[in-house]
């Protein structure tokens, strides 16, 4: 990673060319392939394993409300850093076209639509997380229910799942290379230019990234009692992966197997995990309350407390579930600008670092969805001590 961001601040010119992309965007390709049959495979197998469609609707409750809770929080930790440095503040927005933003907005009726698939093949060619978890978890419930009947296909989900983390690991053997040119292309493309002009933007929101992981996620180890030492081992290299890259799924199925490793039961994991990459952007919705707010003031808009928190139920409701459409975040920022009467040029101004914050906003989310797994292991009474290596029973 560091010798990718030097290659591309020295080098600008080999950073963005074309095969440098490439070269990254076959690593990402090679992750992509992995994440439908190992979702599939280990979801699948977990349910059945546990033998209890009620053990998985409880575990489900836990996961939603843990979701809820720390996604209100980011939301708010941004709304306390953008008005407390006002980042926005002396800048002034060009009223220039918005070629290339999104057009999309999201409607709660839709994503709701959205979350079932027509197809589990239409969706896992598209690499759909969340309508590959609502299939996994149906047709594992299914599984858990006939019981000995669907034996074969459960033997065949777990030989499946073994086969997916054999085939991550020879993945992982490009993860330098990948890394490396993803990083390159970033900083070749953009630039250490753009951190003068957004410079207050982006340490703004890395500041408050920094604090949400420190204060918010370090007092809910702490409550939960997650063993820090190890936590930090067990997701130290899929946050890595996922801040160069700026891609969660890159990291998805590292994550999954060291959480395993970790000692969380494999239905948890394969649960918990997937699903929080739709309804638990912790760094995207932090990030999504400081951004619109910075366009007011960029705007010079004065916004009263109220309808800033009127802004924050709104982002709350709509950053949900919308992983799977593209460029999700700016998808939701321009949506809330329209709404508020807020210029949606500001997508644009905002647009030329985005690179850079999206790689903290997207480790970040990859951090707290390792987070929340963990929490609700230890919800459902699984220890996870410092000095285990494998899943053990939850505490009688």
């Amino acid at each position: 990673m560091v010798l990718g961001a030097a290659l591309g601040a020295f080098f600008p010119d080999i950073g963005k060319a074309d095969w440098m992309m490439a070269l990254a965007n076959v690593f990402l390709r090679l992750i992509k392939s992995i994440i439908a049959p190992l979702i599939f495979g280990t979801l699948v197998a977990g349910i059945a394993g546990t033998g209890s469609v009620k053990t998985m609707g409880r575990i489900g409750l836990k996961a939603i409300i843990y979701f809820e809770v720390l996604t209100t929080i980011a939301l708010f930790l941004g709304l306390g850093a953008v008005n407390l440095v006002r980042p926005g503040e002396g800048m002034t927005l060009e009223q220039s076209a918005d070629a290339g933003l999104p057009k999309v907005q999201p409607t709660l009726s839709g994503t709701l639509e959205h979350t079932f698939p027509q197809s589990v093949i239409d969706a896992m060619a598209r690499g759909d997380v969340l309508q590959i978890v609502v299939f996994s978890f149906l047709f594992g419930a299914a599984c858990a229910t006939i019981g000995i009947k669907a034996g074969p296909v459960v033997d065949f989900c777990k030989s499946l799942s073994e086969v997916m983390f054999r085939y991550t690991k020879y993945v992982m053997y490009l993860a330098p290379l990948g890394v490396g040119a993803a990083m390159a292309h970033t900083i070749g493309s953009k630039g250490i230019s753009v951190l003068l002009g957004l410079g207050k933007l982006v340490l703004t929101l890395y500041g408050a990234l920094i604090i949400f992981i420190v204060v918010v996620l370090g007092t809910v180890a702490v409550i939960a009692r997650i063993p820090l030492r190890r936590f930090i081992r067990t997701v130290r290299e899929p946050f890595i992966i996922a801040f160069s890259t700026a891609a969660s799924e890159a990291a998805l199925p590292l994550a999954l197997e060291n959480l395993e490793e970790m000692g969380v039961p494999k239905h948890i994991v394969a649960f918990v995990l997937p699903t929080g990459y739709s309804f638990n952007l912790d760094g995207s919705t932090l990030y999504l309350s400081l951004a619109s707010l910075f366009v007011a003031q960029a705007a010079g808009v004065h916004m009263p407390f109220g309808q800033q928190l009127l802004m924050m139920l709104t982002l709350m409701l709509t950053s949900k579930g919308v992983a799977a459409v593209p460029r999700a975040s700016l998808v939701i920022l321009a949506g809330t600008l329209a709404t508020f009467n807020l210029p949606v040029s500001g997508v644009a101004l905002i647009l030329g670092a985005d690179a850079l914050m999206d790689m903290a906003r997207t480790s970040v989310n990859l951090l707290g969805n390792c987070m929340a797994t963990a929490v609700v292991a230890r919800w459902e009474g699984v220890r996870l001590e410092e000095t285990s290596e494998t899943a053990v029973e939850p505490v009688p």
